[in-house]
């Protein structure tokens, strides 16, 4: 009788060393595999970035607003000029100059960082803040 008890507990040892073995293999088994996928998970990201880059680069994201008082009989710095313009330096300056009766409005083209146009010096600064 004791030797049928020893057997027994044989024999439920090696099944308990058995299903834990089974259980290490089945719980680091799904881990190794999204590992081995992430260079490729990565390499796709870096490539969605990469194009994200790219169509932002033409994107007015650069902007500066440049506040100042026109007249020197009016204050409140109600005139500004404000420049948008993208990563390489294109884009646009817009000036507003409030009188005591008028107010006018102006658009210069601004390519690579310089205009055509003469620029006041507040349009300048205005450039040149934005520039990152």
């Amino acid at each position: 009788m004791v030797v049928l008890v020893v057997l027994s507990l044989l024999v439920a040892l090696l099944a308990v060393a058995f299903a834990v073995l089974a259980l290490r293999r089945t719980a680091s088994g799904p881990r190794t595999a999204p590992v081995d996928a992430l260079p490729e998970d990565v390499h796709g990201l870096r490539q969605e970035v990469a194009a994200l880059r790219a169509e932002t680069r033409d994107a007015l994201r650069h902007l500066a607003v440049v506040r100042y008082d026109a007249f020197g009989d009016m204050g409140g710095h109600l005139s500004w000029s404000l420049a948008l313009v993208d990563d390489g330096g294109n884009g646009v300056v817009l000036t507003s100059i409030h009188g005591r009766s008028d107010s006018r409005t102006y658009a210069k083209t601004v390519a690579g960082w310089t205009c055509e146009q003469q620029l006041s010096p507040e349009e300048e600064e205005a450039i040149s803040a934005a520039r990152p």
